[in-house]
């Protein structure tokens, strides 16, 4: 099995930069729209395809600490701004109680990330470009990695105090803690990253 390392995949992935990932999926045969019915997870396939992985390994480098993420791009009063927050992690509120920031999961999500902006021209739309590609390489002590570490720790402190059930979308000023998966009486729980950090993410990338 081939090996993609994330400095690989990233190499790969900023030669696509400004490529249309509808001509990039068929030319890696991945369906959109061509039974008449919208494939939702075309764009993640395609983006693994140019990163180097192939069909039936997407998710073997986890092991070498990296995954892809894509947030869709719109404009804005002239200016691209993210569409939509984008998971992180699943909350197990056991190991939050236990594991600091640096020691968490969320934190080990974060910095493994290699993060795809796509233009987003409304639902259902033929094309998407892939804007730009980057990844949260700061160091520990880097104040945007101190005010996420102040968000975490203020969620931890909370469901310490209160309960996980306390948990809301209001908490913190980068990072968030609320309810994943389907209708308001979801009890699961996920760190989300506001569309503020993406935006902040992609305006601080090289």
């Amino acid at each position: 099995m081939k090996i993609i390392t994330r400095a690989v995949a990233m190499r790969n992935l900023k030669k696509a930069v400004g490529k249309d990932l509808r001509e990039l999926a068929k030319e890696h045969r991945i369906t959109t729209y061509e039974t008449g019915k919208q494939n939702k997870g075309w764009k993640g396939l395609v983006l693994e395809r140019v990163a180097g992985l192939q069909t039936n390994v997407s998710k073997a480098p986890n092991g070498l600490s990296w995954e892809l993420k894509s947030v869709s791009f719109h404009e804005v009063k002239g200016q691209l701004v993210p569409k939509e927050t984008m998971a992180i992690t699943m909350i197990n509120p056991t190991e939050l109680k236990q594991h600091s920031f640096f020691e968490s999961h969320c934190w080990a999500k974060l910095k493994a990330i290699i993060f795809c902006a796509v233009a987003w021209h409304g639902k259902n739309a033929d094309n998407a470009e892939l804007i730009k590609v980057t990844s949260l390489d700061f160091a520990e002590t880097d104040e945007l990695i101190q005010e996420i570490k102040a968000d975490y720790d203020f969620i931890r402190n909370k469901l310490i105090k209160k309960g996980f059930k306390s948990l809301t979308g209001t908490d913190g000023k980068w990072i968030q803690a609320r309810t994943k998966g389907a209708g308001h009486g979801s009890t699961s729980r996920a760190f989300y990253a506001r569309t503020s950090l993406v935006k902040k993410i992609f305006e601080t990338a090289k």
